[in-house]
């Protein structure tokens, strides 16, 4: 990546370097140390480990009813349908309703998510 150039600026016969300005950013320690960031991470953990824990189970029991329990998975519900075919239906719709809650989940934390910026920036 390259650095932008300075721009000139003219005032009369005069003529000086404008160097671009530089926004100070903070530390990744001085984000991690401030309160709200603790807050941000407690409040995604508590959400993401319960959930993740819970979906991982989930499709660790189909990958094993599908193994061991094939009698059962093969059993027919409707027409050509077997439990199989739904149990591997749900694991999509049930992504799909993770990552639905998820996104409603981070949009409740955005207001807590500028107060951390705002807070480390001071």
């Amino acid at each position: 990546m390259t650095r932008p150039r300075a721009a000139a600026a003219e005032f009369g016969n005069a003529s000086e370097q404008l160097q671009p300005r530089q926004a100070q950013q903070p530390s990744t320690a001085q984000i991690r140390e401030s309160p709200e960031f603790e807050q941000l991470r407690r409040r995604t953990v508590g959400f993401i480990a319960p959930v993740g824990l819970a979906f991982f189970a989930w499709y660790m029991a189909y990958a094993v009813l599908s193994a061991y329990a094939r009698d059962w998975m093969a059993q027919t519900v409707f027409g050509s349908v077997n439990a199989g075919m739904l149990l591997g239906l749900a694991q999509f719709a049930s992504t799909a309703l993770i990552t639905a809650a998820y996104v409603v989940h981070q949009r409740r934390l955005q207001p807590l998510e500028r107060a951390a910026a705002e807070e480390v920036r001071r």
